[in-house]
C-alpha cells in the first residue's frame, strides 16, 4: 500500500526554485557605482595624487621652455586632462585586466545585474576621483600661465564626458587583453599618448602625427578646454569637440560592455 507523503515535505516532481529576476539597470548601476567608489576611495586616493603632481611638475617643466599663446594653451589643458587619463584610462585597464585574470568576474557574472551597470558604474566611479586633480591642475595652470579662469567651469563637461571616453577605452582594454600585463601595459601606453599628443599644440606636430591625435578620445577634451582660455573663445567648436567626446564615450563604453559579457561567459 503506498504511502502518503508526510506533511509539509516538497513533492520530488517540483522543480527548482525559480531565480530572483534581474535588477534594473539604473539601481543596478548605482549599486557598482557606490561599491566600486567605497573600494577605490582607499585604494586609489594616493595614485590620484600622483596624477596629479605629475600633470603639476610637467607644467613647471614647460614653463621654462613656453611663455604663452596656443603654446601655453595646450601645456594647461593637456595636463589637466591627462589627470583623467592616468586614473579612466590606465587605472582602469588595470583593474578590469587583474579581475578577469584573478577570475573576479564570475563574481559579478553570478549576479542578476546587467553587464552595462557593471561597466558604467566602475567606470564613473573612477572618473569621479579626477574631479579634485583636475580642478588643481586647471587652476594652477592658468595662474602659473597667466591665463583666464573664467572659462573653467567647462570642466563640468570636459571631465564627465572625456572620463566615459577614455574609461571606457579603459575598460575594454582590461577586458580584451589576454592576459593582465599586457592590459598594464595598454593602458600605460595610452597614457603615454595622451601625455606626448596632449600638450602640445596639434599645427606643430607631422601629419601623421595628426592623425594619430585625432583618433585619441582625450584630444577633443583637450581641445575644447583649450579653446575656453582665448580672449574670444569659439563656443561653437567647444560644443563641437564636446560632442565628438559624448559621441566617443558612448561608443567605448558600449564596446565595453560587449567586452565585458565576452569574457564573463569565457
Amino acid at each position: 500500500m503506498p504511502h502518503a507523503p508526510l506533511r509539509g515535505t516538497v513533492p520530488s516532481a517540483a522543480g527548482p526554485a525559480p531565480l530572483a529576476p534581474r535588477a534594473a539597470t539604473w539601481p543596478a548601476l548605482v549599486a557598482v557605482y557606490r561599491a566600486q567608489l567605497s573600494r577605490a576611495r582607499v585604494a586609489r586616493i594616493p595614485l590620484l595624487f600622483v596624477a596629479t603632481f605629475q600633470s603639476l611638475g610637467i607644467m613647471v617643466l614647460m614653463r621654462g621652455v613656453v611663455d604663452g599663446g596656443a603654446e601655453a594653451r595646450a601645456v594647461v589643458a593637456g595636463s589637466s586632462v591627462l589627470v583623467v587619463a592616468f586614473v579612466a584610462l590606465n587605472l582602469l585597464a588595470q583593474y578590469f585586466g587583474q579581475l578577469r585574470a584573478s577570475g573576479g568576474l564570475d563574481h559579478y557574472a553570478t549576479l542578476p545585474v546587467p553587464a552595462a551597470a557593471v561597466v558604467l558604474g566602475a567606470a564613473g566611479a573612477y572618473a569621479s576621483f579626477t574631479v579634485p586633480g583636475v580642478v588643481v591642475t586647471a587652476v594652477v595652470g592658468c595662474l602659473l600661465y597667466s591665463l583666464p579662469l573664467g572659462g573653467l567651469w567647462v570642466l563640468l563637461a570636459v571631465i564627465p564626458l572625456t572620463g566615459a571616453a577614455l574609461a571606457g577605452l579603459g575598460a575594454a582594454l582590461g577586458l580584451l587583453a589576454p592576459r593582465a600585463e599586457l592590459a598594464t601595459v595598454c593602458g600605460q601606453l595610452g597614457m603615454s599618448a595622451a601625455l606626448l599628443l596632449g600638450v602640445l599644440p596639434g599645427g606643430r606636430l607631422p601629419e601623421p602625427v595628426q592623425w594619430l591625435r585625432d583618433l585619441l578620445p582625450s584630444t577633443y577634451g583637450v581641445e575644447a578646454l583649450g579653446r575656453t582660455f582665448a580672449a574670444r573663445p569659439d563656443w561653437g567648436h567647444v560644443v563641437l569637440d564636446l560632442g565628438v567626446c559624448a559621441a566617443v564615450g558612448v561608443l567605448s563604453l558600449a564596446i565595453a560592455t560587449w567586452a565585458y559579457r565576452r569574457a564573463a561567459v569565457r
